[in-house]
């Protein structure tokens, strides 16, 4: 396989008249021993659909398909990039083209229905701005998707991976462990991306789990966690007043679901925000909201 080297990225980059936007989070892979460790990582099988979101020039794409995926989705927002991705693929490894289905698309907004194949495992160079949010997404709406590795900037993923009583435990940390347990899975340097991010990143390995079982629903469980990291330095008595109509209330479900109200956001486990929602009485339907 011809993976893409740095002098390739900026031919291609060059003939595109691309110009990386922060706004659609675009820094590229440029080294190739990079996406081979990631692809290597991920620990693709035959029987794999894989689902990359934001291929960008296709550098990490080429390794999947290297590493054996049996089928690779890839979404990208970017129209130009898109369309290019395919015939990038066919000039390199055209035997495995028939293998990969490019989707024009805002990953925050697809849903399983949207792909042209049901994936089961999602590898990835997140958009930094939107990496959080795009994880959730997909966990939420791609019900297929069991186990995964994505890249991210590397102060996002300690949220992501953290436990109750970090210091960087936080709403991230909770609605991911709804979904999934996730583990950090190392290190990537800024040095192999074009262009030079001002920050390092690093691989999460998450596997798909069973939530919580509880009587309230996801977006009952989620308002309650983002009320109990709104006011981080408050307890939970004096956080959640909003959210159960009184100070009182709030003192009153904490105690029924057996939390000490005394007790601050980032103590909670995922179980424990499940159980709290429970005990809110005839709780009003969530509005709808981005995750």
């Amino acid at each position: 396989m011809r993976l893409l080297t740095p002098a390739d990225v900026r031919e291609l980059a060059g003939r595109l008249a691309l110009r990386p936007t922060k706004r659609l989070g675009q820094n590229f892979v440029i080294e190739p021993g990079t996406v081979r460790r990631i692809a290597a990582l991920a620990g693709l099988r035959p029987e794999d659909v894989a689902l990359e979101v934001g291929p960008g020039l296709g550098s990490l794409t080429l390794a999947l398909l290297e590493a054996g995926a049996g089928r690779l989705v890839a979404i990208e927002i970017d129209p130009v990039l898109a369309a290019e991705l395919p015939r990038t693929i066919a000039a390199r490894a055209p035997h495995l083209a028939a293998r990969v289905s490019v989707v024009a698309a805002d990953a925050l907004r697809v849903t399983g229905a949207d792909l042209p194949a049901a994936p089961s495992v999602l590898v990835a160079n997140l958009p930094y701005n939107v990496a959080v949010p795009v994880l959730l997404h997909l966990l939420a709406a791609v019900g297929s998707l069991r186990r995964g590795l994505v890249m991210v900037q590397a102060e996002v993923a300690e949220r992501m991976c953290a436990g109750p009583g970090s210091r960087v435990y936080g709403a991230p940390s909770v609605k991911l462990a709804w979904f999934a347990a996730a583990r950090l899975a190392g290190p990537v340097p800024r040095t192999v991306f074009w262009p030079v991010p001002n920050v390092d990143s690093r691989l999460v390995a998450f596997t798909r789990r069973d939530p919580p079982a509880t009587t309230a629903s996801r977006e009952e469980v989620f308002a309650v966690i983002e009320a109990a990291f709104r006011q981080r330095r408050k307890t939970l008595r004096a956080a959640l007043a909003g959210w159960a109509g009184s100070a009182p209330e709030a003192e009153r479900l904490l105690r029924a679901a057996g939390i000490d109200p005394g007790a601050r956001g980032e103590s909670l486990s995922i179980a424990e925000f499940a159980r709290l929602a429970a005990a809110r009485p005839s709780a009003p339907p969530a509005a709808p909201r981005t995750i």
